[in-house]
């Protein structure tokens, strides 16, 4: 028989403004700029602004916005590069009950025009840098409505021209310093709408809650361990997953934000030992070229440097080549769906008494769930029962909280599809090891069958990576009439390496049993996205008409 008996701590303990305040990044910024105005918070080129500045800014953002009409709910779209600007949305927009839809600067026009209108975009804030680009896109998206304001970044010396009715600078000046931020009615409210890849049909909106970037931007600094007032250099987009969340992350720590509009190795180093950077993020092409770089780029350099990798699984040679040159690596893992990494590789002090190689092996994993999220795990997809923590019995990684998104955007069916069974899908295949800890094992779609037997295309490519001729591999699916298909090797060269196919296929029989050796090397440079993903589904049509080798 249950106690009907009322219980004392739901009576007269309501929620109400003196205990309850929705969670909301924008409050990050209004402390830093309150607790230590002078200090820098953001570097770019010759410009700089304090915390007080940069939040004076983002107040004249807001400000000037609510004078065009923007309010809660509407869409602001932004095609940006990592500058002040592009830091200053972070809060600006969402401040006014906008949301911020930040745009990958190396679409085409059509992927542009799409996003405009689906995500129904009331202003567009654009670098003079991408101005063919967007002038194109607007007239696809036949949007005579849209407001567009153009940023004309000093930094930039490029051609490009203003398409927009007012320039930035200018949209500032209208606005009030004094203008205050409107903090969300619920925590649920949407803060940004961040675009998937969209390799097979259209992208999908994915929409992000102000609760979600939040505890992501805490948990980045929990989770990886960041001293207050670090120095971040931002290698990552900021277009991608709002950065990590890392924009509203530097704005909780009260570091400073070191801007680079061009991901290039020397630019890296030079930052990093000129601003004293003791933090960045990147894919794992970006470090593997830091590992590659001329040791004298190094020079001067000599503080603790930490390092932030996701993406794909990490090659084994990048993590030790970065290991080599003395940056800490961390691995993270997730996707756009839960705000970027939403589990982290946690490290195990007795982990620094292995060798190397073992530390290496150890720290490749995608690991266990960040503090703010729920749960990570490995689950059959037709059972939904979790798997063996044995290592070796695949299924799909999963997750579950507050790091996952509030679902797609007007795509009912595809939201549903993705948190069938209480769970976020995620696509990937993994072990769990008996630790506990995820081990991915390949993408769905990326697993190679050949002949009844499954190949990891990952386990391949990190054998790849550990020639020393090797800059950057990829493996993908190739027909082959006898087996169904097999493997098939793009291979992108070190500067100056020269190495014949028959020197990558015979490293890789030493390494690897005979029917995951790759049947086809192609050389050349792969194609990746902005944030330094290899595009797989370009090299699966290329080798949907490549011949295997005798």
């Amino acid at each position: 028989m249950s106690d009907t008996k009322p219980s004392p701590y739901d009576h007269a303990l309501e929620k109400n403004p003196a205990n309850y305040v929705p969670l909301s990044p924008l409050t990050f910024i209004e402390r830093s700029a309150y607790v230590y105005p002078d200090r820098v918070a953001v570097i770019h080129g010759e410009r700089r602004y304090t915390w007080l500045e940069s939040y004076r800014r983002a107040r004249r953002l807001g400000s000037a916005l609510r004078q065009l009409g923007v309010g809660k709910n509407d869409t602001v779209a932004v095609v940006l590069n990592n500058t002040p600007e592009m830091f200053e949305c972070h809060f600006g927009v969402p401040g006014t009950g906008a949301v911020l839809n930040t745009l990958n600067t190396r679409l085409d026009a059509e992927a542009v025009a799409f996003m405009l209108n689906h995500g129904e975009a009331k202003v567009l804030i654009t670098d003079r840098e991408y101005s063919r680009m967007v002038k194109k896109a607007i007239e696809l998206a036949q949007r005579p409505d849209l407001i567009v304001i153009d940023v004309d970044d000093s930094e930039y010396t490029g051609p490009g021209e203003r398409v927009g009715t007012i320039e930035y600078e200018a949209l500032l000046a209208g606005g009030s310093e004094d203008f205050v931020f409107e903090q969300p009615g619920d925590e649920w409210d949407a803060i940004s709408l961040n675009y998937t890849s969209g390799t097979t049909g259209n992208p999908k909106g994915v929409v992000y809650h102000h609760r979600g970037a939040y505890l992501n931007a805490m948990s980045n600094i929990v989770s990886w361990g960041m001293p207050p007032h670090s120095v971040y250099l931002w290698t990552l987009p900021m277009f991608h997953c709002n950065g990590w969340c890392f924009a509203w992350t530097m704005a909780a720590n009260a570091g400073v934000n070191v801007c680079l509009r061009r991901v290039d190795p020397r630019l890296i180093f030079d930052a990093i030992r000129d601003h004293g950077v003791t933090h960045y993020c990147s894919a794992p092409i970006v470090h593997s070229m830091m590992a590659n770089s001329p040791e004298e780029w190094r020079h001067g350099i000599n503080h603790k440097v930490s390092g932030l990798i996701a993406a794909a699984p990490p090659p084994a040679a990048v993590i030790e080549g970065m290991a080599n040159i003395g940056i800490d690596l961390t691995h993270v893992y997730g996707l756009t769906e839960t705000y970027g990494p939403a589990s982290v590789c946690a490290k195990h002090d007795e982990w620094q008494d292995l060798p190397l190689a073992e530390q290496v092996v150890l720290n490749g994993r995608q690991g266990v769930r960040y503090h703010a999220q729920e749960a990570i795990t490995v689950l059959d997809p037709a059972t939904m029962e979790p798997v063996p923590w044995d290592g070796e019995t695949m299924g799909e990684i999963m997750f579950r909280g507050n790091l996952v998104m509030k679902g797609y955007l007007k795509n009912e069916k595809a939201t549903d599809e993705s948190f069938a069974g209480g769970w976020y899908h995620t696509g990937d295949l993994a072990v769990m090891q008996p630790d506990g800890y995820v081990k991915i094992k390949d993408r769905s779609k990326d697993v190679i069958i050949s002949g009844g037997e499954n190949i990891s295309s990952i386990e391949v490519e990190d054998t790849l990576y550990r020639h020393p001729a090797v800059m950057a591999a990829a493996v993908v699916a190739m027909p082959d009439e006898k087996w169904g298909e097999v493997p098939c090797a793009f291979v992108e060269l070190r500067s100056g390496a020269e190495v014949t196919t028959e020197d990558i296929v015979a490293h890789c029989r030493e390494h690897l049993a005979g029917f995951k050796v790759p049947k086809k090397v192609v050389f050349g440079e792969l194609p990746k996205t902005s944030t330094g993903k290899i595009q797989k589904f370009v090299l699966r049509d290329q080798a949907k008409s490549a011949g295997a080798f005798d």
